[in-house]
């Protein structure tokens, strides 16, 4: 085995990627099964991601499950079929998220504590339910990992309208932190990855169409959006034996965003 493919290898591992049938979940999953992994996707529609598990092809072999993180109920029963497929859990990537757009003056009071419900609670209980799986699987030469999805918008000061999403993701990047120090000596690795605008259900209002996509971009200081490639790259050097000595770390993956001041990231393709 070459040097490189030792390092990026992750055969004979096992993942899980909440949200995993669409957007920034999906091409982490992809990403992750070429690189060898067999991966549980998992969304509250089941039928998406079993279309998923069907279209991604590799090494690895890709299962969808189930479930709805958005509640303790629903973290519990996804939490009971992982434990179902494994009985050991290399990799664990907490994508699954919402987020709500609207003027300061009327955004709601609910969307806060649904936003911060899916987006925060459900990182730190879903984690918490599979840690034992986790623990299973961590050794001093392969730690297990926790991946969490962040964005540029909780490093940032920004919201465009995003109240509760924004301060969801600075909140993630802390939790993501305090994990990581607490779970270091179980020899668990904790980290976030903070993008900037990728396409996906989320952002489709406005980068669904190249025009869009390009208007976007032209607010990156690289002059793009983010490709599948980008997020399954990062994902699978954090994943890896590449990334083993790296954890609490909340990486960019912005095209440069979080370097530069001021950021906009749809300003542009709201202008009449």
């Amino acid at each position: 085995m070459s040097y490189v493919k030792s390092l990026f290898s992750l055969e004979g591992r096992t993942a899980l990627v909440t949200g995993g049938g669409t957007g920034l979940g999906r091409m982490i999953a992809t990403g992750l099964a070429e690189a060898g992994a067999d991966v549980m996707i998992a969304s509250r529609k089941l039928e998406v991601v079993e279309a998923t598990a069907r279209e991604i092809t590799g090494p690895g072999k890709v299962t969808a499950l189930q479930g709805d993180v958005g509640t303790e109920e629903g973290i519990l029963e996804l939490a009971t079929a992982v434990r179902a497929q494994t009985d050991r859990l290399d990799i664990l990537v907490n994508n699954a998220g919402i987020s709500w757009g609207a003027p300061l003056e009327s955004f709601p009071h609910a969307q806060w504590a649904r936003v911060m419900g899916v987006n925060v609670a459900g990182v730190f209980t879903l984690t918490r339910e599979l840690l034992p799986l986790l623990d299973t699987a961590a050794t001093a030469a392969r730690p297990a990992r926790v991946l969490n999805i962040g964005s540029i918008m909780g490093t940032a000061p920004v919201a465009e309208g995003a109240y509760s999403y924004t301060m969801s993701k600075a909140a993630v990047h802390h939790l993501t932190r305090v994990l990581a120090g607490e779970f270091a000596s179980r020899q668990i690795t904790v980290n976030a990855l903070a993008p900037g605008p990728f396409p996906s259900n989320m952002t489709a209002f406005a980068t669904a169409s190249e025009e869009g996509a390009a208007k976007v971009g032209a607010n990156v200081p690289m002059g793009r959006i983010g490709r599948a490639s980008d997020a399954a790259g990062a994902a699978i050097f954090l994943c890896s034996d590449a990334g083993a000595y790296v954890s609490g770390a909340i990486l960019p993956l912005d095209g440069g965003m979080s370097a530069a001041a001021p950021i906009d990231l749809f300003a542009n393709t709201l202008e009449q």
